[in-house]
């Protein structure tokens, strides 16, 4: 097999998936068929191939079976390759991901959905999804332009789980009516004109928008939701939280409430 590594100056550049965690989620996430990405390589340190027995004979096992070359190498190149230092000495290289348009058909009856606008750090994102998929989360709506394409920063963020969770790229609006022909409540996250957390009805099937600290959710939004939900504060405080700490909230109590 042609040996990426050597290649990986030509356009498209490769995603590179740096971690055990993470590629451990690439891998699963591929063999499950909910991920379009096509591994190239796995990239295994001298020292990680000792120290890791059982870690490295996973990978090995699953190169037979997804096709991509599996590879012992100085973990200098590793570092070369990575972006951070949290590596472990293993990485994978792979293609990008095509994330599906949204199908009302393909909604669940009690479902409980998540649409992110606004968002403007990729490791904010990353920590988002992974709260989200933490709280059980079936699936995040993003729009046309969205951190995906920071695609190694933001799996490295979401500790892999931003390749587990179901992801569809959609209009924001038309995603919102496509939830609602499907019986979907709305809810925002937001101030104004707004009802507490721990008194909204977060019954589902559901529908929860949340926006980045900074610009928000569009007012377009707002006016197709059914409701404006806020998290209430342990003191006067006039910032306001970060989209991964305030998804975390509305994720968990939606989560307990279902219980």
């Amino acid at each position: 097999m042609e040996n990426v590594i050597n290649n990986y100056t030509k356009s498209p550049l490769p995603v590179v998936v740096e971690g055990m965690t993470s590629v451990s989620a690439l891998i699963n996430s591929v063999l499950s068929g909910k991920n379009t990405r096509r591994i190239l390589q796995v990239l295994v340190s001298n020292e990680a191939i000792k120290s890791k027995r059982r870690e490295t004979a996973f990978l090995r096992a699953k190169a037979g079976v997804l096709g991509y070359c599996f590879s012992v190498v100085p973990v200098g190149e590793i570092d070369g390759l990575a972006e951070g230092k949290t590596h472990g000495g293993i990485i994978a290289l792979c293609t990008e991901r095509h994330l599906p348009a949204l199908v009302a058909e393909n909604l669940p009856e009690l479902g409980f959905f998540v649409l992110l606008e606004g968002i403007e750090d990729p490791f904010n994102f990353g920590y988002t999804v992974r709260s989200l998929y933490a709280a059980g989360a079936d699936g995040i709506v993003l729009g046309r332009r969205n951190w995906m394409s920071a695609a190694s920063t933001v799996i490295r963020a979401s500790a892999g789980t931003t390749e587990l969770i179901d992801m569809y790229e959609e209009d924001p609006v038309k995603a919102v009516n496509i939830f609602k022909s499907r019986g979907y409540r709305i809810i925002s996250a937001g101030i104004r004109d707004s009802v507490s957390l721990y008194e909204a009805d977060l019954r589902l099937p559901l529908l929860l928008i949340i926006g980045g600290e900074k610009r928000g959710i569009s007012r377009r939004l707002l006016e197709l939701s059914d409701q404006i939900v806020r998290i209430d504060y342990g003191r006067k405080f006039m910032g306001s939280l970060t989209t991964s700490a305030a998804a975390a909230v509305f994720a968990f109590e939606i989560m307990r409430r279902g219980r």
